[in-house]
């Protein structure tokens, strides 16, 4: 009796080799022309300051302070409908005040919300915050968990700031699904989904997990600069001609 083949997530086209992924990651990063993106690859030089800079806000605050996870978190909450430059500069600014969850959860909400301003809706992450902090500090012993479930719990803490926690904060295997990802993946023909979870489980049973991590990092920039929500620049994207549907673009440009 022949053995059923697994079942493949709704909205998964199907698994592509390693080295088709490598070879995807190597022509985006060319294009991008960003020596930031050689961090991706182990053999190669890694990234210096100045190309740290260019990096997305949060990935950023990950490469400057490696390894502390409470950082990464504040910096995404903060960095939810917000531009890199704001997000990064008011992160700066918070964590020249209180550097760690004790310190932070006594800062009056009031005061938070005035260093991250004008980051948005700067009064609403200024109380999620202050509570986050305060729970971590006195449930956690001012350790960030590593678990998802744990951080949703956590107020304005959702799946792509948990991922995003996981993957940079812990190096824990996880692809954040931003609105980046998750429009490109569609475009692309990498996933046919609805919603950005849907995004995440095509992309899981897709990409092998090597990429799982830096996927974000290298679609965000892709997004903000190349693959853009209207009107992308095909002509000069090395994907257009044969490994991009180009769904629902109506619109391009060189």
């Amino acid at each position: 009796m022949k053995k059923k083949a697994a079942k493949k997530p709704a909205g998964s086209p199907g698994r592509m080799a390693p080295a088709a992924w490598e070879k995807i990651f190597r022509d985006l990063r060319e294009r991008l022309g960003r020596a930031a993106e050689k961090k991706f690859f182990p053999s190669e030089e890694a990234a210096g300051p100045s190309a740290r800079e260019k990096l997305p806000s949060v990935s950023q605050v990950a490469a400057d302070h490696p390894g502390e996870s409470f950082r990464v978190l504040v910096s995404t909450m903060i960095s939810l409908r917000t531009k890199d430059e704001v997000t990064y500069a008011a992160a700066q600014r918070l964590f020249a005040r209180a550097a760690n969850p004790s310190a932070l959860a006594a800062l009056p909400e009031k005061e938070i919300a005035k260093l991250i301003y004008p980051a948005g809706f700067y009064r609403i992450k200024a109380a999620s915050i202050r509570e986050t902090a305060r729970r971590i500090a006195e449930d956690y012993g001012g350790k960030v968990p590593a678990d998802r479930d744990l951080l949703m719990a956590f107020p304005g803490v959702g799946r792509k700031t948990a991922n995003l926690v996981l993957s940079l904060g812990f190096g824990i295997d996880a692809i954040c699904v931003d609105t980046h990802v998750h429009r490109i993946s569609n475009r692309t023909g990498w996933a046919e989904t609805k919603t950005p979870e849907e995004t995440e489980a095509a992309l899981c049973a897709r990409v092998p997990r090597k990429f799982w991590i830096p996927i974000n990092e290298l679609l965000v920039k892709y997004g903000q600069s190349v693959c853009t929500p209207a009107s992308p620049h095909c002509g000069s994207c090395p994907l257009a001609a044969d490994r991009c549907k180009k769904r629902g673009v109506t619109r391009q440009r060189d």
